[in-house]
């Protein structure tokens, strides 16, 4: 169990770290906007009150205290909850001789987490259908959660 735990802490910091990186070329080189961990961590210490979805959009929600550091916080936990899931699929045997596809899998799957989830209960709507653009935030949530698998992928051959 230990070494489940471990390997899913290790894998899933290091796919979430791939992601903030390559968010972070994305600010650089082309201007787009990195996600608003402090609006997140609004709304998952929202949920504490009973507040799962913010129907006016999170952002005329009040602020909350700590709110950026909560939503880092769960940005990382909720990686960890996710290359919990692939080993649980797959096995930890997987963290060992890791395959792409798998993280794959559980990358594009994942996208569904923040489209049926995330940003209705935050108010954006479903797969952000209420976002300025939505088609440009899609591809983005897509091409993130690929990142992410990439990321989870190198770190198991790196801790594997």
């Amino acid at each position: 169990m230990f070494k489940f735990i471990f390997l899913a802490v290790l894998i899933g910091i290091g796919g979430t770290a791939l992601l903030d990186l390559w968010a972070l070329f994305l600010k650089k080189a082309f201007g787009l906007p990195t996600a608003p961990w402090h609006l997140v961590g609004r709304w998952f210490a929202g949920m504490r009150e009973g507040h799962f979805v913010h129907h006016r959009g999170i952002g005329n929600s009040p602020e909350v205290h700590n709110e950026l550091k909560i939503g880092w916080t769960m940005h990382y936990v909720v990686g960890i909850v996710f290359a919990a899931v692939l080993l649980m699929i797959w096995g930890v045997q997987w963290a060992h001789s890791p395959t792409f596809f798998p993280a794959l899998i559980v990358g594009l799957v994942t996208v569904g987490a923040g489209w049926y989830i995330l940003q209705p209960g935050m108010g954006v709507g479903v797969a952000c259908n209420k976002a300025p653009n939505p088609n440009m935030a899609r591809m983005q949530n897509v091409v993130g959660h690929v990142v992410f698998a990439i990321g989870m992928y190198w770190t198991a051959l790196i801790v594997g």
